[in-house]
């Protein structure tokens, strides 16, 4: 199944993109649309064959909106090269937000000032009316109504045209967006108004009262205006996590060619490339330093505050900057390969995938527009009916179109819309901040309710590299240091992987390794040389040397044990172990206190894994288990009810993380581990672990909590504004207030999603 991502203009509410998802669906060749209305995306899922950006738009373009691919995009001219998808795209999209906000100031800048006017006179006249002492206005109601007639055709027709285009949408081809309810709304009040206004006989002959609702019309249009201006502004916020990323892209990188350096565009750079890193500069693309040393910030990828040293032959990252130190390293990833570019690429993803708590939010969006209309009909016709019943004609007509105007204008499906997915992108970018990649908004929401986190050893609570952990003599004359010294002169020759821990052991120790000749690799057994005259051999111990005491407890351990030969006498030994990640242990302490259950499943045997387990502070362990075992037995804590979150970063914890509820890879693992799991964690470090899920709960709150107030907004705005509770307690809201609550839901919802900014993850 092919999957494209489109970016979607002309978007304005959830009703917007319940119309693109309808009307998508239903082509023949689409097998899935998700459209999210906070990023202004769609990704569409086809079947053997895809569509076209124009066959596409000739499906949903009549209704005002139009669909670009990524593709697309990138094959026009001037723009970027395909190995920059993930930076250019995203800066590309920042950039057009950022452009479409300042267009939207400009509008609230010359709307605003004049619906805040007109509010003003409309309070003062309702104040005056109601109360003797305030004197009425300086103007006369004919002078008025003459001025603001004038005003609200411009807002109407020139400011509202959106408004007036859902309405010929609405006429043309039956679909409704919140525009739709806007434009019907502000024009009645505005037709009704200038027809007394104009024919004021043919007002006096139908008994038609002579309030006027031009102010009406020019207030809503106004603060609606105003309302989408700081809905798109809190919106741009929400995405601030993918517009940091991209700003850390290197705009040049320095080539050396024979000798000289060359200033180039980042895109440019070729894999196998020679760069030079000047002291301060931003490193353009992932590499190996060639030559020199430095310390660098990794802080902004990794999430780490602290720089790190980085050596000849030591890989460095792009995006991160070079502290101190000039270096020249090697390209070996660019463009869209980058760690940076994979990382826009991923959170970019996450933040337009949906959750699935957004569904039933989805479902009400579907049908909330025509639902608005009928209840705005209904509540017309029952103030015509029932109104002039109780209360006469003329003061029944007034209720109803204000009835009918408050109803359509209070109306927000831009609240449930947003209610789910800003929260989303702020919280998967704020993962992205603290170096946790979050790939879907499934796997977010899921890791709240996780209860039961299993951790693979290798590589996941351990380092996954062998370090010298003992050493001592068995002939009482040769010094541990010693042991250490002679061992690493021969196995510095061996490519055995312990071979590299003695060695570097040694080396830390500032050992001086001498040289030695006749070395010679034994099959099986181990290694052997000769220093000067004296016959060195590092191999496996014997069966009685197994049974020494000091070597049986270090067996007990699980770790390995090597015997230093000297001539034909057992000099002494060397233990080594696969350690512990620092701060494994605070990891897992940090999970108890939450109240999770903890386990490490492994395929190591039970000794080592019962070693390394109590290092970390775990009671639970399930040992000697085969790679296609691990999912069994997370299937089978599945079964016990339990949600199950699996960390592993190894090709044989692939199954296990693709079987759980939330799979979470290591990024110092394998590409299969990362591709089958829900999170990566960049440098593997486990404390993350807690973190996601503090950030997983918070997220899934602040949802909790704006579906809670977006729907309480709309099952008591609109029966308010329908004049429901008049009878009852007198209370009836203008239209005005009602396109001041509207525009007020949708900016509270997004404000709530941007206070997850401020959480403090420890």
């Amino acid at each position: 199944m092919l999957e494209k991502t489109y970016r979607v203009k002309g978007m304005h509410c959830a009703s917007c993109a319940a119309i693109i998802t309808k009307k998508l669906s239903r082509t023949e060749g689409i097998e899935k649309v998700e459209v999210n209305l906070a990023t202004e995306q769609a990704k569409v899922s086809f079947g053997e064959h895809d569509l076209s950006d124009s066959e596409i738009n000739a499906i949903v373009g009549k209704f005002g909106y139009d669909l670009s691919s990524e593709e697309s995009e990138k094959s026009g001219a001037g723009a970027p090269s395909s190995r920059m998808k993930g930076a250019g795209a995203g800066r590309a999209a920042f950039s057009e937000k950022q452009e479409q906000l300042h267009k939207q100031r400009r509008m609230v800048s010359i709307s605003l000032p004049v619906a805040t006017v007109v509010f003003v006179f409309m309070l003062w006249d309702i104040a005056s009316a109601a109360l003797p002492s305030i004197p009425h206005m300086p103007l006369s109601m004919e002078v008025f109504n003459g001025i603001t007639m004038i005003l609200a055709a411009i807002f109407i027709f020139r400011i509202g045209k959106p408004f007036l285009d859902g309405i010929l949408l609405f006429i043309r081809h039956k679909a409704a967006n919140m525009d739709t309810l806007i434009g019907i709304g502000t024009l009645s009040a505005f037709s009704y108004s200038s027809l007394i206004t104009i024919f004021p006989s043919f007002s006096d002959l139908l008994g038609l009262p002579d309030h006027t609702y031009f102010d009406v019309a020019i207030v809503v249009i106004g603060f609606v205006h105003l309302g989408k201006y700081l809905e798109a502004r809190s919106r741009l916020k929400t995405g601030e996590a993918i517009g940091k990323l991209v700003g850390l892209q290197a705009k040049s990188a320095l080539l050396v060619r024979k000798g000289e350096e060359i200033e180039i565009p980042v895109e440019e750079v070729k894999k196998g490339n020679l760069l030079l890193v000047k002291p301060g500069a931003v490193i353009p693309v992932d590499g190996i330093i060639a030559r020199g040393n430095s310390s660098i910030d990794e802080s902004m990828v990794t999430g780490e505050p602290l720089p790190v040293d980085r050596k000849e032959g030591d890989p460095v990252i792009g995006g991160t900057i070079n502290r101190q130190g000039a270096f020249s390293f090697t390209a070996m990833k660019v463009g869209s390969d980058t760690l940076l570019a994979r990382i826009i690429s991923m959170v970019e993803e996450a933040q337009g995938s949906k959750a699935p708590i957004q569904n039933i939010a989805d479902r009400i969006a579907s049908v909330f527009v025509p639902v608005v209309l009928v209840i705005a009909a209904l509540t017309l016709i029952a103030w015509l009916t029932l109104g002039t019943a109780f209360l006469g004609f003329p003061a029944a007509l007034t209720y109803a179109i204000m009835s009918f105007v408050g109803v359509l204008v209070i109306a927000c499906p831009c609240a449930l819309g947003l209610a789910t997915p800003t929260a989303i992108i702020v919280g998967i970018g704020k993962g992205a901040e603290y170096g946790m990649l979050i790939r879907n908004a499934e796997s977010l929401e899921r890791l709240s309710s996780v209860d039961t986190v299993v951790f693979d050893k290798t590589g996941t609570i351990t380092r996954g590299l062998p370090e010298v952990t003992d050493k001592g003599s068995l002939d009482g004359s040769t010094t541990p240091a010693e042991i250490l010294q002679i061992a690493a002169a021969v196995e510095r020759y061996s490519e055995h992987p312990l071979a590299g821990a003695i060695v570097n052991a040694a080396k830390a120790g500032e050992a001086a390794l001498p040289e030695i000749t006749a070395f010679e690799a034994m099959e099986g057994i181990g290694v052997r040389g000769t220093i000067g005259e004296l016959h060195v051999t590092v191999r496996k111990p014997e069966e009685e040397e197994s049974g020494l005491p000091a070597v049986q407890a270090l067996l007990r351990q699980g770790k390995t044990v090597i015997v230093v030969e000297k001539g034909n006498t057992a000099a002494g030994f060397i233990a080594l172990s696969d350690t512990i990640k620092s701060g494994a242990k605070e990891a897992v302490d940090e999970l108890r206190k939450k109240g999770i259950r903890v386990i490490m499943l492994t395929g190591d045997n039970p000794s080592a894994a019962g070693y390394i387990a109590s290092q970390a502070g775990i009671d639970e362990v399930i040992a000697g288990v085969l790679p296609g075992e691990k999912a069994e037995k997370i299937a089978a804590l599945q079964k016990e009810g339990r949600t199950v979150a699996m960390a592993g970063d190894g090709i044989n914890d692939a199954p296990a993380l693709a079987r759980a509820d939330v799979g979470i890879a290591m990024a110092t693992g394998t590409d299969i581990a990362m591709e089958s799991a829900g999170i990566t964690l960049l440098k593997g470090d486990i404390r993350k672990i807690s973190q996601a899920i503090t950030l997983s709960k918070a997220t899934m709150r602040v949802i909790r909590q704006n579906l809670f107030w977006a729907f309480i907004y709309n099952i008591i705005g609109i029966p308010l504004a329908a004049g429901v509770f008049y009878p009852l307690f007198g209370i009836f809201l203008n239209p005005v207030f009602s396109g001041i609550a509207m525009a007020g839901s949708s900016v509270s919802v997004v404000s709530n999603s941007l206070r997850l900014k401020a959480k403090k993850l420890r």
